[in-house]
């Protein structure tokens, strides 16, 4: 009923209420002297724990006792919790039954109450704290039990109790160590009840019951540890920033006790634990990439008192730190130290100089591979990590690339490890370090550093077997020689190795000299270029393909000049004619995957050339779809770093016209990376790529019809369909890999799941399709990548026009609410406006279809309540809280339903009291309800 209508209440007669009392006791003392006199042959009646229960019932409609009564209820505590010790006793040397040790439970759970009921007594010191350790005592019994809900219950039930109290006026050791475990246990319990943000909550309020002593800093640290742990074992970035938050709690509590230590001891125990916290941060910096956090780690635990710590892990983690920072002097250091200490795992060796080969650079490049080549010494490595390690050392060009070049042929050619090359089995890592080092000849061939070429080529030649299926590709590589020694004027040196080319294919000795011929008789072509006009440049190409004669080499020559003038219009040109040869199916000189690539290349030294980017991006995927794949972009390795150098080529371009508010092109090029990184097969990070383009590119499409104020049409909304449809499969994929192997992090990019969910529910939206609108947004919901204020902004939207949608906004307002009291410390102003959004929801919806779920949401409001600080929780959302969950009980009282109008008053009644200012409210209430109770 609501506050208005409370009226006043009826006086019990006196005489009536010590009879009861006197009964009640007498039932109850009579139990427990039964339960005083059983034996272990002889177990308690299976009635006793109802018996007791009823009697408790009747007890708490008499409350209050005058304090003779409270006493002798005291006495009847204590004379059953200790009974139910004896009977512990006698039966822990039996095996005993789980139902044995829940009916214990139960008894002790009512000696508890019996403490509760009777209150503060005179003459005993410490009422509520002795109450309170009844409660936990038996809270952690349930919970050993794993009958958590009755744990709960107990552990709020004490936490009300102590919170009463001035901690201040505590000084009893014993009195403080039951504060600072109550929490603990609380805490625990949460965290077992998949309520891991009220159990970190618990653990910041523990930071009260410290009292300086040392042991109880070493209890705190040791639960945000183990919390952080369990953290820790999930995969994902949210998993590592929320045990990065529970390590830093635990080594900031280790750092507090060990000014607190007195004993030699209690110093070394706290200082292992600081040590172990440390270790964890160093690891979880290192994972989010956060270098100098990891240096400061390592600093501080080899800098520490006695000795500093020796744990083998440091030497791994500064190491990759400082390279992470580009401090290689001190990562040489490091890396050194490691080779000395055999106690490392090999395989974490080869890591290490991998590491190091890739970030040394120039600087470090010549000691990285001394390193690298003692190691061949010490322990067994593979021919495919020798590939990696090329790759890394002479990838990146640049200054410093000419020196890298020679280090990468000196690692080479060492005999060590030319041997790891030996046999079938390393056949294919043969072919791809031939690979590495021909990209990198041909890198320093276009630089015209026609030495450093040529010896690159020469060591490539290392890795090519001799047998015939290889004959044409060492006379690639005898033609190649070739030119190198032209462009260095050593003429005898290339004709001994075209002659040893010929050997190999006779017909390409004859072609060579075409070119070459083709080349010396055009001479107006390069007076052109010179003088820098551009358009008789063009016309002169374009009159010499018309000759009968011509010869397709010629292009290629001239768009090489074309570039080397900077004549960009003309290469253009020359490679575009080009282009319509591959077509007729006529031999070529170059692979048509070389001429698209190097056409978009001089295409993107100048702007506002996109329209012809994706024109030629759009011919190159014609072409692979039409000819194949490998047959366009060749096989193995050389194959797929075509296809990625397309991908990258259309997604740097869609992003950047993103960027520049050109939704049309952006939509375009990130369609084409899409259908680029699909071709990449075998790689995790293309598939990742190709989610992200796609994404992307409908974001692109729902920006430009918000940029032209024009609805999609219906192929573009299908289109747009479509292409979230292949994005989704691709996420499923994803998520079905992780949840087999759950030490694997998540390769897709928190945002990007956004992104797509509120994609999806803009486009399923448009197809009135509410069920899949829900779908997507719960498997956002319960992805690592899902944020509170995601999940606030997708409820927001669900629940406003144009398109509603009721249970979409419901189940996002619902997780928003878990994921903001996950927070270390939660924002209750957001805690308490999000829970009246969703008890305002299921009022309007649900009306009073679904009772059960609006109570539910009340007494998730109370659990919150318990134990917080005076102010905490908003005061006026606890009064709402409180006063709507009371008038609540109106219409069933007045329609006879006195059971479900007692249990809306019961929880308006909990939740006053945990509200300040509501006093005088919660008097009226207790009283209304204690008459509603007697009524028969």
């Amino acid at each position: 009923m609501r506050i208005a209508e409370i009226s006043s209440p009826e006086l019990r007669p006196p005489q009536r209420d010590t009879e009861a009392n006197n009964r009640s006791l007498s039932h109850i003392e009579a139990i427990v002297k039964q339960l005083e006199t059983l034996t272990a042959s002889k177990p308690p009646p299976e009635t006793t724990t109802s018996d007791l229960r009823q009697c408790l019932t009747q007890l708490s409609q008499l409350a209050p006792f005058p304090n003779s009564l409270k006493l002798q209820i005291w006495k009847l505590s204590y004379r059953l919790w200790n009974a139910c010790v004896d009977i512990s006793n006698t039966t822990a040397i039996r095996s005993s039954s789980s139902a044995t040790t829940e009916s214990q439970a139960e008894l002790r759970h009512i000696a508890a109450d019996l403490l509760s009921i009777a209150g503060e007594v005179a003459g005993v010191p410490s009422p509520a704290i002795k109450s309170a350790s009844f409660y936990h005592k038996t809270g952690l019994i349930w919970h050993n039990l794993r009958k958590f809900d009755l744990a709960a219950k107990c552990f709020e039930r004490a936490t009300d109790l102590v919170s009463k109290l001035d901690i201040n006026s505590i000084v009893d050791a014993g009195e403080r160590k039951l504060l600072l475990d109550l929490n603990l246990a609380r805490s625990r319990t949460a965290w077992e009840v998949q309520d891991p943000s009220l159990s970190v909550a618990l653990l910041n309020r523990s930071k009260s019951f410290l009292f300086g002593s040392c042991d109880h800093y070493a209890d705190l640290a040791k639960q945000f540890m183990a919390f952080g742990k369990r953290v820790l074992s999930n995969s994902g970035a949210d998993a590592s920033r929320e045990a990065l938050k529970l390590m830093n709690e635990a080594l900031e509590t280790c750092e507090k006790g060990f000014d607190t230590a007195r004993t030699r001891e209690e110093k070394v125990e706290i200082r292992g634990l600081r040590w172990k916290a440390l270790r964890f941060i160093a690891a979880i910096h290192l994972q989010k990439e956060e270098y100098e956090s990891v240096i400061k780690c390592v600093k501080v635990l080899r800098d520490s008192a006695d000795g500093g710590d020796e744990h083998p892990s440091l030497s791994v983690l500064a190491m990759k730190a400082w390279l992470g920072l580009g401090r290689h002097g001190e990562a040489e250091r490091e890396l050194r130290g490691m080779v000395i200490d055999r106690g490392i795992p090999e395989g974490v060796w080869v890591s290490a100089v991998e590491a190091y080969f890739a970030a040394a650079g120039t600087a470090g490049a010549e000691t990285a591979k001394g390193v690298f080549l003692g190691l061949l010494g010490r322990c067994h490595v593979s021919a495919g990590a020798a590939v990696r390690v090329a790759h890394r050392v002479a990838g990146g060009g640049g200054e410093g690339g000419r020196v890298r070049a020679k280090v990468v042929a000196e690692l080479v050619s060492d005999e060590r490890v030319v041997a790891l090359f030996a046999g079938q089995d390393a056949a294919k890592d043969r072919v791809a370090m031939h690979a590495v080092l021909w990209n990198c000849g041909a890198d320093n061939f276009h630089s015209k550093d026609y030495e450093t070429s040529a010896e690159l080529f020469e060591k490539s030649m290392l890795y090519i077997a001799h047998d015939t299926e290889n004959r044409i590709l060492r006379a690639k590589g005898y033609r190649v020689l070739c030119l190198c020694h032209l462009g260095l004027l050593q003429l005898d040196r290339a004709q001994e190795y075209i002659n040893e080319a010929g050997k190999l294919e006779p017909n390409v000795v004859s072609a060579f000299l075409k070119v070459h011929f083709l080349l010396t008789e055009n001479v107006l072509f390069k007076i052109y270029l010179q003088k820098n006009d551009h358009k008789g440049a063009i016309d002169q190409i374009e009159g010499m393909t018309t000759c009968l004669d011509f010869q397709p080499d010629f292009l290629s020559l001239s768009a090489h000049e074309a570039v080397a003038c900077h004549a960009l219009p003309v290469a253009v040109a020359s490679l575009s004619s080009m282009l319509n040869f591959y077509a007729s199916g006529k031999s070529m000189p170059t692979a048509e995957v070389t001429v698209v690539r190097t056409l978009l290349t001089v295409l993107s030294q100048e702007p506002g050339n996109e329209q012809q980017v994706v024109k030629f991006l759009k011919h190159a995927y014609t072409r692979a779809s039409e000819i194949g794949p490998d047959f366009f972009f060749g096989k193995e390795e050389v194959g797929r770093r075509e296809r990625n150098w397309f991908a990258v080529t259309s997604w740097n371009y869609g992003t950047k016209a993103g960027q520049d508010n050109n939704y049309e092109l952006s939509a375009e090029f990130l369609k084409l990376a899409s259908d680029y990184y699909a071709l990449i097969e075998g790689s995790d990070d293309s598939n990742v790529m190709v989610c992200k383009s796609l994404v992307l590119s409908v974001s692109s499409m729902i920006a430009l019809e918000f940029e032209r104020k024009t609805p999609m049409s219906e192929t573009e909304v299908k289109q747009a369909l479509h292409l979230l449809d292949r994005a989704g499969q691709m996420l499923k994929s994803n998520s079905a890999r992780n949840s087999v192997d759950n030490d694997q992090i998540s390769t897709i990019e928190p945002e990007l799941l956004f992104i797509y969910t509120f994609c999806a529910y803009d486009i399923q939206g448009r197809l009135n399709d509410p069920g899949s609108q829900f779908l997507n947004v719960r498997n956002f919901a319960s992805s690592k990548a899902c944020k509170p204020y995601h999940l606030l902004q997708i409820g927001l939207s669900a629940s406003q026009a144009p398109r509603l949608n009721h249970e979409v906004a419901s189940f996002a307002l619902n997780e928003c609410l878990s994921s903001f009291l996950a927070s270390p410390v939660p924002d209750y102003q957001n805690v308490a406006l999000v829970m009246r959004k969703l008890i305002s929801m299921a009022s309007v919806y649900k009306g009073d279809t679904d009772d059960d779920l609006v109570y539910g949401m009340y007494r998730q409001a109370y659990r919150i309540m318990v134990g917080l600080k005076e102010d905490e929780y908003p005061i006026e959302e606890g009064k709402w809280l409180a006063m709507t969950s009371w008038n609540r009980a109106a219409v069933p009282v007045k329609l006879g339903q006195i059971e479900a109008g007692k249990k809306w008053m019961t929880v308006g009644l909990d939740i006053a009291k945990h509200v300040p200012g509501m006093e005088a409210y919660r008097a009226c209430m207790e009283e209304v309800l204690g008459n509603l109770k007697k009524e028969p």
